[in-house]
C-alpha cells in the first residue's frame, strides 16, 4: 500500500499540464530504488520467480520516464547520459540502441557520445560492423577531431587482434577455414593505416601523431605500420617539421630508453643493469639539453623535469642510481630557475624534493627566489611561509607581513588564516587577539578563538562588536548561535536576536536559514510555536525565485515530521 500510494502520488505530479524535471528525476529515482530493494530481498531469501511480473514490468516504466523526460528536455545531456547508464545497469542492451540513437540524432555535435556509443557496440555488443559505421558517421559532422581519430584507429587494430586470434585457434584445432573469411590485409591492421593516412592529410601537429604511435605499440602486429607512422612524421622528420613543438622533443629523448630496452638483457649482472639504465638515461637527458637549447621555454622545461621526476620517483634496489637520479632532478631544477623559465607549479614539487632529501637551507632559498619570481601568487607565499613554519625559523613574522603587502587584499584570507593559526601556537593571547583585529576577515575564527580562550560572555561582547562592521558571512551568525546553544541557560531571546540579524543579510538567498529559526521555535523550551506563521510569511516574502518553492518542500517535510 505504501509504494502504491507513493507511486500514485509521483504520478499524479508528471500529468500536470506544467510539467516539472524534478518531478521525472524523483519518480525515476524512486523506482530504480525499488528496483535495488527487490533485488536485495530476492538475494536475502532466494526467491527468483515472477521477475516478468515485478522487475519486468518496472523497468519498462522507468525507460517509458526516461523516454518522456528525454523527449521533453532534449538538450539535458545528462538526463540522456542517465538513461545510458540505467540501460547498462540492467543489461537493457536493445533499449540502449535506441537511446544512443535518439541521443545522438539530437546531439551530433558531441565526439565524446559517438565514442561511447561506437566502444559499446565494439566491447559489449561484439559488433565491430556497428563501430565501425558509428565512426564513419562520427567523422562526417567532426572531420577533424583527433580523439575520433585515435579511438577509429584502435577499433580497427581490437578488430584485427581479435580476428587473429581466432584465426589462430581454429588453426590449432585444425578445422576448416573455408566458410570464415580472413582478410590478410585485415589482420596486418590495413583499415587502420588508411585510417591513419586519412587523418594525416587533416590533423597537423605532432601531438596527434604520437598518440597513434603509442596506440599502434601495443599491438604486436603493427610494427610496419608503427614505421610508416615514424617515417611519415616521425623522428626522421620530426626536427625538421615540429623542430619547436616541445613534444617532438620529449618523445626523441624518451624513444632512447626504448632503443635500449630493445637489447638483450640475458646474463647480465645487476651492476651491469645499472650501468645500463644508467646510460640511457643519460643520453635522454642528452637530447632534453639539446632540446631546452633549441625550444628555450617553459613548456620545454617542463617536459624535461617531468621526465626527471618520472625517473626519481621509480622504485631501484641501487643506491648508486637513486643519487643520480636525485642528483639530476635537483639540477635540471635549478637551471630551469636561472633561466626564470621554471613554471610556478613546479617550484612546489622542487621545495617538496628538496624538503624530503633534507636540504632546508636550499629550500629556504628555492622558497624565498619562488616569491620574488611570483610575488602576486598567494600560493608562492604560502608555500613559502610553511616552509619557514616546518624549520621554525625566526623570520615568520616578517615574513608574513611582507606577503600581506604583496598580495592583492581579496586574495589574502588563506595568509591571514595561517598566520593566526601559526600564531596561536607561539604567540601570547594578546598577539593573536592583535592579529585577529589587525585581519578582520575572519570574524567566525575569531569568534570561536575567543570563546575557547575567553569564555561565553567574552564572545558575546565581541560579536556585538562585530555586528557594526561589514563584510559578513553566514558561518559568523551560525558560530555565535552554536555557541548559545551549547550554555546551560540556553536564551531562546538570544537566539532570536541571532536569527534576525543572520536573515537580515542572507534571509533573500538562504531557504535553510528560515527553517532552522522555525525549528528553533518548535524545539527550545522558551520557544513560541505561535511565531512560526508569521516567519513562514516573511520568508515568503523575503525569498527569490526557485528558493521559495525549494522553501515550500522543505516546510512540507518538516510539518509531516520527515525533515
Amino acid at each position: 500500500r505504501a509504494v502504491l500510494r507513493k507511486a500514485s502520488a509521483l504520478e499524479y505530479k508528471i500529468q500536470r499540464r506544467a510539467l516539472r524535471k524534478e518531478d521525472f528525476i524523483n519518480y525515476i529515482q524512486y523506482e530504480i530504488n525499488l528496483l535495488e530493494l527487490i533485488k536485495k530481498r530476492r538475494a536475502r531469501i532466494g526467491y527468483s520467480f515472477k521477475k516478468d511480473e515485478i522487475e519486468y514490468s518496472i523497468l519498462q516504466r522507468v525507460h517509458r520516464l526516461f523516454n518522456r523526460a528525454t523527449g521533453k528536455w532534449k538538450e539535458d545531456l545528462q538526463l540522456w547520459l542517465s538513461h545510458v547508464a540505467f540501460c547498462k545497469q540492467w543489461n537493457s542492451k536493445h533499449q540502449l540502441s535506441k537511446v544512443f540513437s535518439c541521443m545522438l540524432a539530437i546531439h551530433p555535435n558531441k565526439p565524446a557520445l559517438w565514442i561511447m556509443a561506437a566502444k559499446w557496440e565494439m566491447e559489449t555488443r561484439l559488433s565491430s560492423e556497428s563501430a565501425r559505421h558509428l565512426f564513419l558517421r562520427a567523422l562526417r559532422f567532426h572531420p577533424e577531431c583527433p580523439k575520433l581519430y585515435q579511438e577509429y584507429f584502435r577499433m580497427e587494430l581490437m578488430h584485427a587482434e581479435k580476428q587473429r586470434k581466432e584465426k589462430k585457434e581454429f588453426e590449432q584445432a585444425k578445422m576448416d577455414l573455408g566458410e570464415f573469411n580472413y582478410s590478410e590485409e585485415i589482420l596486418n591492421g590495413e583499415m587502420a593505416r588508411i585510417i591513419y593516412r586519412d587523418a594525416a592529410q587533416k590533423i597537423k601537429g605532432v601531438e596527434f601523431h604520437l598518440a597513434v604511435l603509442s596506440i599502434a605499440k601495443l599491438f604486436d602486429f603493427t610494427q610496419d605500420l608503427q614505421k610508416e607512422i615514424l617515417e611519415r612524421h616521425g623522428v626522421f622528420s620530426l626536427q625538421t617539421k615540429y623542430a619547436d613543438d616541445p613534444l617532438t622533443w620529449d618523445y626523441m629523448a624518451r624513444r632512447e630508453l626504448e632503443l635500449g630496452s630493445l637489447q638483450s638483457t640475458e646474463h647480465t649482472t645487476k651492476q651491469m643493469k645499472v650501468s645500463e639504465m644508467t646510460q640511457r638515461e643519460e643520453r635522454c637527458c642528452a637530447v632534453f639539453e639539446e632540446a631546452v637549447g633549441a625550444v628555450p621555454t617553459e613548456d620545454m622545461w617542463k617536459c624535461y623535469i617531468t621526465f626527471c621526476l618520472e625517473r626519481c620517483n621509480r622504485k631501484t634496489n641501487s643506491e648508486e642510481l637513486k643519487q643520480k637520479r636525485l642528483e639530476r632532478t635537483l639540477s635540471v631544477f635549478n637551471k630551469a630557475h636561472e633561466s626564470s623559465l621554471l613554471p610556478e607549479a613546479l617550484y612546489k614539487q622542487w621545495l617538496q624534493l628538496l624538503l624530503e632529501s633534507n636540504l632546508f637551507e636550499k629550500a629556504t632559498e628555492v622558497a624565498e627566489a619562488a616569491t620574488k619570481c611570483f610575488s602576486l601568487s598567494v600560493e608562492m607565499w604560502q608555500m613559502r611561509l610553511q616552509v619557514l613554519i616546518q624549520l621554525k625559523s625566526d623570520d615568520v613574522s616578517q615574513c608574513f607581513e611582507e606577503a600581506i603587502k604583496h598580495v592583492k587584499s581579496k586574495g589574502t584570507l588563506p595568509l591571514w588564516t595561517l598566520w593566526v593559526e601559526w600564531s596561536e601556537g607561539i604567540n601570547s593571547k594578546e598577539d593573536t587577539e592583535a592579529l585577529y583585529q589587525e585581519s578582520m576577515t575572519m570574524k567566525e575564527k575569531y569568534l570561536d578563538w575567543t570563546y575557547r580562550n575567553s569564555g561565553y560572555k567574552k564572545a558575546k561582547r565581541l560579536f556585538t562588536s562585530l555586528c557594526e562592521d561589514r563584510p559578513f558571512s553566514l558561518d559568523f551568525f551560525k558560530k555565535m548561535i552554536q555557541i548559545e546553544k551549547e550554555q546551560e541557560s540556553c536564551k531562546m531571546l538570544h537566539l532570536r536576536e541571532y536569527y534576525e540579524r543572520a536573515l537580515r543579510e542572507f534571509g533573500s538567498t538562504d531557504p535553510d536559514l528560515w527553517l532552522d529559526y522555525i525549528k528553533e521555535e518548535l524545539s527550545h523550551p522558551q520557544g513560541k510555536p505561535e511565531n512560526c506563521g508569521s516567519i513562514h510569511w516573511r520568508a515568503m516574502k523575503m525569498l527569490q525565485g526557485d528558493l521559495v518553492e525549494e522553501f515550500i518542500s522543505k516546510y512540507t517535510l518538516l510539518q509531516t515530521g520527515h525533515l
